[in-house]
């Protein structure tokens, strides 16, 4: 994750996660016929270590000008998504999920190139409203920013247009004097 930001808050996820990661794989290798086989293996143990190796690596940091997502075991995934791309911000809840106690808070971005229509997606993230007000306050927060520094550049443009506007009287008056 990027250290050159202030980190605002960082999210806390819940440990059901894993239950939720387990539950949720052998659901789907269940339902699909080369999953059944299997099916054991991931009852057996693969599926508690690899559930408890997706919540040991999961982290999401809010910072001044980024929200910074890392997760993965073997094949490692670093998301920094800048705040002012942020269009929406949706939570996702289904049968499962309840079940654990968990939402899943799903950001999409302006410019998305991802055809599902989102950047990213939190399981399980601890007092998933708080952290979800609290990403659209910094992003209001640097909205304003950059406002501020549009109203001094113009501010700027137009102490340079009168100063420009000035010189073109003086060169005129010159003109009109020969």
């Amino acid at each position: 994750m990027q250290a050159h930001s202030e980190i605002v808050q960082s999210a806390e996820f819940n440990p059901k996660i894993k239950a939720y990661m387990f539950t949720y794989g052998a659901v789907l290798l269940l339902i699909s016929f080369i999953g059944i086989p299997l099916l054991p293996f991931w009852i057996l143990g693969l599926g508690q270590y690899i559930s408890h190796s997706y919540y040991k690596n999961i982290k999401c940091n809010l910072t001044s000008k980024h929200l910074e997502f890392k997760k993965g075991m073997m094949f490692k995934v670093e998301k920094t998504i800048p705040l002012e791309n942020i269009q929406d911000l949706t939570f996702i809840e289904n049968p499962l999920l309840r079940i654990f106690d968990l939402r899943i808070l799903k950001i999409e971005t302006a410019g998305q190139s991802n055809p599902q229509g989102s950047d990213m997606k939190l399981v399980g993230i601890v007092n998933t409203q708080d952290f979800k007000d609290r990403v659209l306050e910094q992003r209001a927060l640097l909205k304003n920013e950059s406002k501020v520094e549009k109203v001094t550049e113009v501010s700027n443009d137009t102490q340079v247009v009168e100063l420009l506007t000035e010189i073109k009287d003086l060169l005129k008056e010159m003109k009109n004097d020969k």
